[in-house]
């Protein structure tokens, strides 16, 4: 291999030579370094030979200028270092320090430092608080790279806690791979419950569980009656020969004993697939739906259970929860053919498609839907176009129309009814108040005064006549001085004058704001004039739609005639006024669960007296909880408000309107349940809407309105209608009720002596009578007086034991035989009257005992079931309560809880609950019933008055309504996702506020 050339490689002068860049200089000279150093040396030796005075003065100069910068620079490791090289350096080279002072500066000077004290005055200018230098040092392409020591030593300021341009109150809190974290005050925020990560963790599923085995359910096994322990250490007196033949002989049995744990092992470890409890429920209800796909119950436990995956507080929750519901009940509606004619499921599927569908899809999926012709989804088809009509006047007539046609072909009277209501409720509540009201005045006269001549008739004839009555601008049904329609016909169309219209009411002087005012005047107006004005009415200020016109209304009137017509349709007309009647709205449904209506027909729930009662006042929200005495810390007891409030619900005819419930006598209506409603109107339907025949229920509701007025003058009007009716038995019962509820106890024993003393056995009614009359001689404490009253109600004579056993006799004879078949109102009130004279004689348990044996033949749900569970309850309250007989709380309070179960809705059952729950200090009870969850984990639905009723136990308790107002938002905040309650839910989270 021969060597290379030498010639072929490029010399150093063929590299071109360029010219320094900006960046680059030229190297000082070290020769002209040397020249000056001498110079200088020289001059320093003459100034030494000069004066020792002066050279003195320059040394203590020079000591003084070293000691000051050493105190400047105290700190710094490395200019530390360079001071004591100088030291040292200046002790065998006399003052050199200084010379490398002007040098350095010199040298600065030289090279470029003008540059930089111009971009120092441009940064100053411009007002930065550091200079960027961005000439490179020239040093680094000589060497290579940078000399350690020019790198500059720093430390953080505040130890890191601070960063550049951040508010002093910010400083970091940590510092890691991925940035560094700032917080106020310098504290970490530590993760909490609310905080997404948290809330993932805790809805994620579990990636592991936990199999107990069959086998080993103990550590350590037994082996002749002694537990065997290992241990590592040896024995010295270990004997193992002795073990020889009892190892042998277990040999065997270890092996089995392994063979068996080996296949248990197996077996668990093919079990151990982790489902989670929601998996696990999913995978059981798909296997039910499998076997019986018709099963609807499971279907709806299927949507619920996968409706829990999406929480309603998350985002765009209700986006996705509908589409789950479509997907579940898509899937129902197709298994089987029956389940297309399901009612819970067809509204629930429609429900959810508003949310996604477009308006011709789903006015196509409502057209296949109210095909079934089933009044529910009817109801809830209209409700649907009320909320999305843009001319309410023309569409719900035509809608109106459409639905008691389909109605009138099955002879639904109850339904073309709730149709009228909902109608009315529109038109109220779009601001036709006068046109609604007018609607009821009219249908009343169709059923209550229609004249004879024209009974007969097709119902458009009869719409004729009664244009002519309406025309004619008489009094109407509900005016004061009306005759009626049928009275007017028969005397020849009388010319009688108008009512006069009501007087406007002022409004409050201290309302300034122009916008707040007129709000206000259109909300008294709308309580105040209800009623239509006449054409003849000079009042200027009056809504030019206050005149209703008898076209305006004739298309929404009904040809209903039958008595459970008219029954239904005035007391419709009093809930239209505002008057509550708890239960009665259920009622109207043969399927009370698929009713709906309360969405839309509570409407007394939002009223202002309402909600001034359901909210507490600011004096109760806030309490001291400690006091201090003598130093001593002293905790206040806790004080809490009546059990029952202001919300009242619960099955039709539960509760009747005379039973009161605790100390404070609660009824049905008080004082704050007639405030804002028109009572002259509603004592005119009272008066003119009665059928001629026996009418003591529409009477006793009568009284009960009057005594919320004012029981004096309630016992005026118990005695003119006793006037005329001195055969009611039930109007004689709610006289002396009123005279008990009046605290005239001996009022009412003269009415039970004069009615019951002379009477024959068992007339209908009676038994009301010896019930109401025994349990007030037990209220007053005389249990004597009550146990007599009792054994005369059985026909037992005397007193004593005897007595006793006779009138139980006699009772269970009367209750299994006679009234077996009889009506439960009837039967229930003897039912109490045994049971209470079983706590009279014997113990509560007994007591209890007796009336389930009567409850558990009942059917679960009904108004009977529901009368005596109430009945049970109450007779427990009132003797641990309310007596305060000596009774384990865990009685009443076991039983409360049970009832609350059985009827969550029932506002006397949580009464009584409350009424249990405290001094018990025990808060959980009561919000695990008013919580958002059911038992199952599934979504706990509730209803209108459910939900009213839940935000007035969060301030049931003095001072606690601070710490439960946003749970009490949070579940309001649920409601208004609620289809059912979302109206009603708005008004009361904005009132929360």
């Amino acid at each position: 291999m021969s060597a290379p050339s030498f010639t072929s490689f490029p010399s150093f002068t063929s590299f071109p030579e360029l010219d320094p860049g900006p960046s680059t200089r030229p190297p000082p000279s070290h020769s002209d370094d040397r020249e000056k150093d001498k110079k200088h040396r020289r001059k320093e030796r003459e100034d030494e030979a000069g004066s020792d005075g002066e050279r003195k003065k320059r040394k203590h100069k020079h000591k003084h200028e070293k000691h000051s910068k050493r105190e400047d620079k105290v700190g710094d490791r490395g200019e530390h270092k360079h001071r004591r090289r100088s030291r040292s350096r200046s002790r065998h080279e006399g003052y050199g320090g200084s010379d490398d002072e002007r040098r350095k500066a010199d040298e600065d000077r030289r090279y470029g430092r003008a540059d930089e004290s111009e971009l120092s005055m441009s940064s100053f200018k411009e007002g930065l608080l550091y200079i960027t230098d961005r000439k490179g040092d020239p040093l680094n392409v000589r060497y290579g790279g940078l000399y350690a020591g020019d790198v500059p030593k720093y430390r953080l300021v505040d130890g890191g806690r601070k960063v550049l341009g951040l508010s002093s109150g910010l400083s970091v809190v940590y510092r890691g791979r991925g940035g560094v974290e700032v917080a106020l005050s310098g504290r970490r925020r530590m993760p909490e419950l609310t905080d997404p990560s948290a809330r993932r963790m805790l809805a994620a599923g579990p990636t592991r569980r936990l199999l107990a085995s069959s086998e080993d359910r103990f550590k350590y096994q037994e082996e002749d009656g002694f537990l065997r322990i290992t241990t590592h250490r040896q024995r010295q007196d270990d004997q193992s020969y002795r073990e020889i033949e009892l190892s042998k002989q277990r040999e065997p049995e270890t092996d089995d004993s392994s063979s068996s744990d080996e296949s248990a092992s197996s077996d668990d470890d093919s079990d151990t697939t982790p489902l989670t409890s929601l998996q696990a429920t999913l995978k059981a209800l798909e296997d039910r739906l499998a076997a019986k796909p018709d099963d609807i119950s499971a279907w709806l436990s299927l949507l619920s259970h996968t409706l829990t995956t999406v929480p309603i507080g998350t985002k765009n929750a209700s986006k996705a929860r509908a589409e789950i519901t479509i997907s579940v009940l898509s899937r129902a509606l197709a298994a089987h053919p029956s389940n297309t004619r399901s009612t819970i499921l067809r509204l629930k599927y429609m429900k959810a498609g508003e949310e996604l569908w477009h308006e011709s899809k789903l006015n196509a999926e409502w057209d296949e839907a109210v095909q079934v012709n089933d009044v529910e989804i009817w109801m809830a088809w209209l409700d649907w176009r009320v909320r999305t009509s843009k001319n309410l006047l023309t569409s719900v007539e035509e809608d109106a129309a459409r639905i008691v046609r389909a109605l009138s072909f099955h002879q639904d009277e109850v339904g073309q009814l709730r149709v009228l209501w909902r109608v009315g409720v529109a038109m109220r509540d779009a601001g036709y108040v006068e046109r609604a009201n007018a609607l009821f005045q009219a249908q009343a006269e169709c059923l209550y005064r229609m004249p004879a001549a024209v009974a007969n008739k097709p119902f458009e004839e009869q719409l004729n006549s009664l244009e002519e009555f309406w025309d004619s601008e008489v009094p109407r049904m509900g005016e004061p001085g009306a005759i009626g329609w049928s009275a007017w016909e028969s005397s020849n169309r009388p010319d009688l004058p108008p009512p006069s219209p009501s007087k406007p009411v002022d409004l409050d002087a201290r309302i300034i704001d122009p916008y707040t005012r007129w709000a206000a005047s259109e909300s008294l107006a709308d309580r105040t004039r209800t009623l239509s004005l006449r054409s003849v009415d000079d009042d200027e200020s009056a809504d030019p739609y206050a005149v209703v016109l008898f076209s305006d209304i004739r298309p929404l009137l009904l040809s209903v005639s039958s008595d459970r017509a008219r029954d239904v349709f005035r007391r419709i007309w009093l809930a239209f006024t505002g008057l509550h009647l708890p239960g009665f709205l259920t009622s109207l449904s043969e399927r009370p669960e698929e009713n709906t209506d309360d969405r839309w027909a509570y409407s007394h729930l939002v009223t202002p007296s309402y909600l001034s009662s359901v909210f507490p006042n600011e004096s109760s929200t806030r309490r001291i909880t400690a006091d201090a005495q003598a130093g001593v810390l002293v905790g206040r007891e806790r004080e809490f408000g009546s059990g029952f409030g202001p919300v009242k619900y619960w099955g039709y005819g539960a509760v009747e309107p005379f039973d009161s419930v605790g100390p404070a006598k609660w009824t049905m209506w008080t004082s704050e349940d007639v405030q804002g409603i028109d009572v002259a109107l509603v004592r005119e339907i009272f008066k003119q809407c009665r059928n001629s025949t026996e009418d003591h229920e529409w009477d006793i509701l009568n009284l009960a309105l009057e005594a919320a007025i004012s029981l004096k003058g309630a016992l005026k009007v118990s005695k003119t209608l006793l006037a005329s009716r001195a055969d009611s038995l039930y109007l004689w019962g709610t006289h002396a009720r009123m005279e008990y509820l009046r605290c005239r106890p001996n009022d009412a024993r003269k009415v039970y002596h004069t009615i019951l003393g002379s009477t024959c056995q068992h007339r209908p009614g009676e038994s009301v009578l010896w019930w109401d009359w025994a349990q007030m001689e037990w209220l007053e404490r005389n249990d004597d007086a009550a146990l007599q009253v009792i054994t005369r109600s059985a026909g037992a004579s005397g007193s004593g034991g005897i007595a006793v056993l006779r009138a139980k006799r006699e009772m269970e004879n009367l209750l299994t035989t006679r009234l077996l078949r009889g009506h439960w109102k009837e039967r229930v009130p003897w039912i109490k009257l045994a049971a209470l004279l079983e706590l009279l004689t014997s113990t509560p348990q007994s007591a209890l005992s007796l009336s389930d044996s009567y409850l558990n033949a009942l059917q679960h749900g009904t108004p009977a079931h529901e009368n005596l569970t109430v009945a049970s309850l109450s007779l427990l309250y009132n003797h641990s309560i309310v007596l305060k007989n000596p009774t384990p709380p865990a009685l009443l309070r076991e039983r409360a809880e049970r009832a609350v179960e059985e009827y969550p809705t029932n506002t006397a059952v949580l009464g009584v609950f409350l009424e249990a729950e405290k001094g018990q200090g025990i808060w959980g009870r009561v919000r695990a019933t008013l919580g958002e969850t059911a038992a199952d984990g599934t979504g706990n639905e509730k209803g209108v008055a459910r939900r009213v009723a839940e935000v007035w136990v969060a301030g049931w308790e003095k001072g606690r309504w601070e710490a439960e107002i946003e749970r009490t938002r949070s579940g309001l905040s649920a409601a208004a996702e609620d289809e059912r309650c979302v109206v009603h839910a708005r008004y009361l989270w904005c009132a929360s506020y």
